[in-house]
């Protein structure tokens, strides 16, 4: 009996390299959406350490789990984009409004110090 479990203890635990693969991409598009950019450079190693795990070929039963874990990945990328365009949008009303805020500090009328006229 446990000869006949044997390839199946095999596959499940390749499959579960590719399950952990898939995890970690839904982790990372969770984080992108949050704009959690420390959590998501957190994860570097991880995604190392998951790529090492895997086994030399695909097997067959994984193939949709690397699909779905793709699709997750190029959501992922749409989200950074979104969040780096939100970041560059931000960055300019930033230095808009310090051009506004330079501009009138010109045109205020000076005040006398009060080490001056005391």
């Amino acid at each position: 009996m446990s000869a006949a479990r044997a390839p199946r203890d095999s596959a499940s635990s390749s499959l579960r390299a590719f399950e952990a693969i898939h995890e970690h991409a839904e982790l990372e598009l969770e984080l992108a959406g949050r704009g959690d950019i420390a959590g998501l450079a957190t994860l570097g190693e991880r995604w190392q350490e998951l790529l090492a795990a895997l086994p030399p070929t695909v097997p067959a039963t994984a193939l949709p789990l690397l699909e779905r874990a793709r699709l997750l990945h190029e959501r992922t990328r749409v989200e950074l984009q979104r969040l780096r365009e939100l970041l560059q949008a931000e960055l300019v009303r930033t230095a808009q409004a310090r051009r506004t805020a330079n501009g009138y500090a010109g045109q205020l009328p000076r005040r006398p110090r009060l080490d001056r006229s005391a």
